[in-house]
């Protein structure tokens, strides 16, 4: 199976030599959000009650039309106004069908946004910053542990906190105190399949006062609830909520049905 993963770095090379040259960071601090005061997406999480980072896509490469007239303001408003911890915008244009703008549309609500993306840059990072967001991932597979550290001491110079995210025990050697969220990804981002059980070994793996976040793959209450009493403290979903007519609306339910009986 072709390797996603390494395919999408290496076109996110060539994309962000080109954003540099039509924008240069001179030209990113200059935009009004570059000297935004950020929102704490570890504080709204620890005191949420469902700690959901609902999650803005249009399309992902195993599901080239999950909702592809979506608009992303109205989605974001309907996710803050029902109760999301935070929302994850994806900017990755070729893959996810998203923009950096979106973040932008996005940013008329108090709930913090994460900027999901694949950052193998720190260009990127001041990108986020320029654009609205309030947090960054960073994937462990994508990078060196020294360009964990870099690209989190950047972040935190700008007032962005981070997620680093993990799908292999073996990556855990990269993890770093200054990180304020760890994510471990449900589904391999090499082979796209989910295992919720291999994400609960690893959190066992993960001193229990980390705030740790499940991605990707959650289908159900019944996922959430596993999850949920196995430790885990955020759980980022997108693809559940998207595929509904109204994902603000699918949000909402989701909450009640996890607060029945």
């Amino acid at each position: 199976m072709i390797n996603i993963l390494n395919e999408i770095a290496q076109h996110k090379l060539r994309e962000v030599s080109e954003a540099k040259s039509k924008v240069p960071l001179e030209k990113l601090q200059q935009l009004p959000f570059y000297n935004r005061t950020c929102l704490s997406a570890k504080q709204s999480i620890a005191q949420s009650q469902n700690g959901i980072i609902a999650e803005f896509k249009r399309k992902s490469p195993s599901q080239p039309n999950i909702n592809l007239d979506a608009k992303v303001e109205q989605v974001a408003k309907d996710y803050s106004g029902n109760g999301a911890a935070a929302i994850s915008i994806l900017t990755d244009q070729k893959y996810f069908g998203g923009n950096f703008n979106f973040l932008e549309q996005a940013r008329e609500n108090d709930t913090p946004l994460l900027c999901k993306e694949f950052i193998i840059d720190s260009y990127q990072i001041h990108q986020a910053k320029a654009h609205g967001a309030d947090f960054i991932l960073l994937i462990a597979a994508l990078l060196s542990k020294s360009q964990i550290c870099e690209f989190t001491k950047t972040a935190k110079n700008l007032g962005l906190e981070v997620l680093l995210e993990f799908h292999a025990g073996e990556e855990f050697e990269k993890l770093i105190d200054e990180v304020d969220l760890v994510g471990i990804n449900n589904r391999d981002l090499k082979t796209f399949d989910v295992n919720l059980q291999h994400s609960i070994a690893m959190r066992n793996r993960l001193p229990k006062d980390r705030i740790v976040i499940a991605e990707s793959g959650i289908h159900s209450v019944e996922d959430y609830k596993l999850l949920k009493q196995n430790g885990f403290d955020g759980f980022l979903i997108g693809e559940y909520f998207m595929k509904q007519e109204a994902p603000g609306q699918a949000l909402k339910q989701f909450i009640l049905s996890i607060h029945e009986n």
